[in-house]
């Protein structure tokens, strides 16, 4: 008895020892080919969530960004320290980048990995106009910029010089550079190639945690449909002519109630642009700006200024509109000649119903059956004296004052008595097709 029990346990952890050497190594892959920006940092952060809660065995990032706001980044960079699986950044395939705020992306990672034929660097901070920060400003961003990425390059054992100048001098290394000169830890062509390269790696400090990624599942993930829309919906320019259809088509609405549709797609819009305002960082003043052009565009329509009013609204739109963003980097530039463009249509359009608004006031006033006097109809029933004519496009009772009018002969109307019988006579001009 105490035999088979024997044979029986040590069956069993000959089983589970069995398991537990031949299950492989689980590694999640998100890819991140895009802008940093609050979008793609909830994607990557709820990634990394992900690998923690679900125990894999590493995360990879496979970057390739051009950059962009410091604020999603920062959150990027707290997810990556923070996390207890080791959190590998791989910048692939061949022909990507890690540039700007990419770089502290890269540098904070456990593991930080390139494929030939890509690059890091120009990590310079810029004005929302691409251009450089002038002054003392300048020097507080740089200084702040440069600190941060020197000491994640010092905590993971990476080159600080080099941290150093990729902020002050937009340093720029190729792979193969880079990793001569200890920028990165890795180059691998394929992200397979890079698992099973790195395996067994202790990443050091501040984690100091050991790489089990050969023969690694793969778990491949990428941003969904509902991220990719909401990420472009955020795109400076887009929100700019958002905003401009929503508010035009509210005025529009206001000035002829019960046309539905300006007032639906502007509703629409307005919503949609308002979105990306509360996503991204915006400048106070240039709100304003944008606020008070609508205010004088919609103006337009009430004080006779001859147009001085709209050319005010446009110059207030133009400047709001490229004040609109803080700065951060030219990754969120608004595009000048759109605005330009959208501001001038928003002036023509504004103009026209202004101009023909005034055209239906200096209109004469006419109301009712007096409208009838004067026009010229067709007799559709013989008038002997009363018949039948076709007039402004409906029929009325009609008087001759004189003989027998034939049917399709053209009349005009003299007057209209109080039993809306029309009075008419011969007319010489012909009938207007109606």
């Amino acid at each position: 008895m105490r035999g088979f029990l024997f044979a029986s346990v040590a069956a069993l952890f000959l089983c589970a020892t069995a398991t537990a050497t031949t299950s492989k190594p689980r590694v999640l892959a998100a890819k991140f080919d895009n802008d940093v920006n609050p979008v793609t940092q909830s994607y990557i952060n709820e990634q990394i969530k992900r690998a923690n809660r679900e125990h894999y065995d590493a995360i990879v990032i496979l970057l390739d960004t051009p950059g962009g706001l410091s604020t999603s980044m920062n959150k990027i960079v707290k997810a990556e320290l923070a996390s207890k699986v080791p959190v590998i950044v791989y910048v692939s395939p061949p022909g990507s980048r890690a540039a700007s705020a990419g770089v502290w992306i890269s540098e904070a990672s456990d593991l930080l990995a390139m494929a030939p034929n890509t690059n890091i660097g120009s990590s310079t901070p810029i004005d929302v106009g691409g251009g450089n920060i002038q002054s003392d400003l300048r020097r507080k961003v740089v200084n702040d910029a440069a600190a941060s990425l020197r000491e994640l390059a010092r905590t993971h054992g990476r080159n600080v010089k080099w941290a150093d100048s990729a902020v002050r001098q937009a340093s720029n290394l190729g792979a193969t550079e880079a990793l001569q000169k200890n920028v990165i830890d890795v180059m691998a062509p394929t992200l397979p190639a890079l698992l099973d390269k790195i395996d067994g790696t202790n990443t050091g400090q501040p984690k100091n945690l050991v790489l089990h990624t050969k023969d690694a599942e793969i778990t491949n993930v990428d941003m969904s449909i509902w991220e990719k829309a909401l990420d472009t919906l955020i795109d400076p320019n887009l929100i700019v002519l958002f905003m401009s259809l929503g508010t035009l088509g509210l005025i529009v609405e206001l000035w002829n109630p019960g046309l539905i549709f300006p007032g639906t797609v502007g509703a629409i819009s307005l919503i949609l642009g308002l979105f990306g305002l509360q996503v991204l960082l915006i400048n106070a003043a240039g709100a304003l700006l944008m606020l008070l052009a609508f205010a004088f565009f919609a103006a337009e329509a009430f004080v006779p200024t001859h147009g001085a009013i709209t050319l005010a609204g446009a110059v207030c739109f133009v400047l709001g509109a490229l004040l609109l963003f803080q700065p951060a980097g030219n990754t969120y530039e608004v595009s000048i000649p759109l605005v330009v463009g959208i501001a001038a249509s928003l002036a023509a359009l504004m103009g026209l119903i202004a101009f023909k608004l005034v055209q239906v006031r200096k209109a004469p006033v006419v109301t009712g059956q007096a409208e009838l006097v004067g026009q010229v109809g067709v007799v559709r029933e013989p008038l002997a004296p009363v018949g039948l004519i076709f007039v402004r496009g409906e029929l009325w009772r009609a008087r001759a004052n004189g003989a027998r009018i034939e049917p399709g002969t053209p009349v005009r109307v003299d007057q209209i008595d109080d039993d809306l019988v029309l009075e008419v006579e011969p007319a010489e001009e012909p009938v207007p097709v109606t």
